[in-house]
């Protein structure tokens, strides 16, 4: 596959090779076997004042695996979760510089819970560092990088899991197979929904002091090292894009991968459109709280769904379409199918009488542990290339709602009229901002633009303001290498 590199996007000498940056520790060679394949299987964590608790739970449970090192930016949340660990009667090193952490050979896995900007620098020095890597979703913060990503995986030979747990589940599994044998007839579209409240985050009125405890310019790493112009370090940093990606690639990047995995999808989409806006208060966050991305794919159309604010405003319920809040429907001909986010899945005919159910997850870090021992790419059930694709459905969907202008109502619902689908997801978007009291006339809906894509290079056709924002400009040392 051809793809593109940051030179076709920067031309600016100022990030070329002779800058690039690398893990201090590159000794290792394509396929080599991690020392601790045939015995206990020595991980790392890096970052876990939210996720990382699983990653540090679930690692845990599965057998012949011993936590070695814990690495966060954070002195207090490094000293306490080592203090928990000790108490375990764990002996475990801590690290506050992942670089640092990677020089480590007593190593074999690490996994990455850090804020979306990490993820892939962080992988990536990991594989040259001759690290298996289980990372969290989105495993990008652009396009580009998580690319980049699945070509260190496949030229160091090493395991890369992306944390799509659903890709775990054997009752979604069941679910798709059966769907596939047309129960339900042929496939129509398929509905992915986010709708998860979400708050405001506060405004604030000049910089912010930094926490003495956090080293600031190593938690920025890749991304600029600006003054914080938010209340907290922490979470936060989803709802501005320097660092996160909004609710699309925070808990949405999960309903995304599953429904490209429905629809068999290998490729980005050839053709993909946004809108929304972030509506009902005015805060620091800069990503759309309320927000609809339609990814035009050949065979049927994957329309997704984000919803921040309650059914009403004044209920703090969510909205729920065919009963599912966070989830996935598959429309089709002779009915449909709900993915709950729970991991199971029911389905039903057109007059919404209940068919089938199917149930079953089973562990994601022990399937990332069975492929580190088999060094088998193939076991893996989340290999580094899915989370690619799905991470880059969300970030393509916001690049084009990010390129988009505010427009009246009128001009919303004519630019959607030809598209029955989305005219719908549109008329109950516009209802349910209206039950929380946002007008559309006085706080426009931002209409994003059209996108054209040609999938085999992962670029924009005939947009270059598109192409530059599928990568970025790293912050040296912390750059993603274009030669990996």
């Amino acid at each position: 596959m051809s793809t593109m590199t940051r030179r076709q996007f920067l031309k600016s000498s100022a990030l070329g090779a002779s800058c690039l940056a690398v893990a201090p520790a590159l000794a290792a060679q394509p396929g080599d076997k991690p020392a601790g394949a045939n015995g206990d299987i020595r991980f790392a964590v890096v970052g876990f004042n939210g996720r990382g608790g699983g990653h540090l739970s679930g690692m845990r449970e599965v057998q012949g695996t011993r936590l070695a090192a814990l690495c966060d930016v954070d002195s207090n949340v490094l000293a306490g979760e080592i203090s928990k660990s000790e108490k375990r009667g764990e002996k475990v090193e801590g690290y506050k510089d992942i670089r640092k952490l990677l020089e480590n050979k007593d190593i074999d896995a690490v996994t990455f819970a850090t804020p979306n900007h990490w993820h892939s620098l962080g992988a990536i020095w990991a594989v040259q560092a001759g690290k298996d890597v289980y990372v969290e979703k989105p495993v990008s913060h652009n396009v580009w990088e998580g690319r980049q990503l699945v070509k260190a995986a496949r030229k160091y030979e090493r395991i890369v899991q992306a944390g799509t747990q659903s890709r775990s589940s054997r009752g979604i599994q069941d679910a798709i197979d059966w769907m596939r044998e047309r129960h339900v007839g042929k496939l129509l579209r398929v509905r992915s929904l986010c709708y998860k409240r979400r708050p405001s985050i506060g405004k604030v009125d000049g910089p912010q002091p930094i926490p003495a405890n956090i080293d600031y310019d190593l938690w920025c790493g890749p991304a600029p090292n600006g003054p914080l112009m938010r209340k907290r370090v922490h979470y936060d940093w989803h709802w501005v894009w320097p660092t996160g990606n909004g609710d699309l690639g925070n808990q949405g990047i999960h309903q995304m991968d599953i429904g490209r995995w429905i629809l068999g999808e290998t490729q980005l989409s050839p053709r993909v459109w946004s809108l929304g806006g972030r509506f009902g208060y005015e805060d620091d966050g800069t990503t759309p709280n309320t927000q609809i991305v339609f990814h035009d794919y050949k065979a049927a159309p994957l329309i997704f769904e984000v919803r921040g604010l309650p059914e009403s405003a004044a209920s703090k319920e969510m909205d729920r379409y065919h009963g599912a809040d966070i989830g996935v429907v598959a429309e089709c001909e002779g009915g449909f199918i709900v993915f709950y986010s729970n991991s199971q899945a029911k389905a039903f005919d057109k007059e919404e009488k209940l068919l089938k159910e199917f149930k079953g997850i089973s562990s994601h870090f022990e399937n990332f542990v069975k492929a580190v021992r088999s060094r088998k790419m193939t076991d893996l059930h989340a290999d580094i290339l899915e989370g690619h694709l799905s991470s880059a459905l969300c970030h393509t969907g916001n690049i084009s709602y990010r390129l988009g202008k505010p427009h009246s109502p009128e001009e919303v619902r004519e630019a959607v009229r030809s598209n029955a689908a989305l005219a719908e997801s549109l008329g109950r978007m516009e209802s349910h901002l209206g039950a929380n009291n946002v007008q559309l006339e006085k706080t426009p809906a931002t209409l994003g633009v059209v996108l054209n894509m040609d999938p085999a290079t992962e670029r924009f056709v005939g947009n270059k303001e598109a192409d530059q924002m599928l990568t970025c400009e790293y912050r040296s040392p912390f750059v993603v290498p274009e030669q990996v």
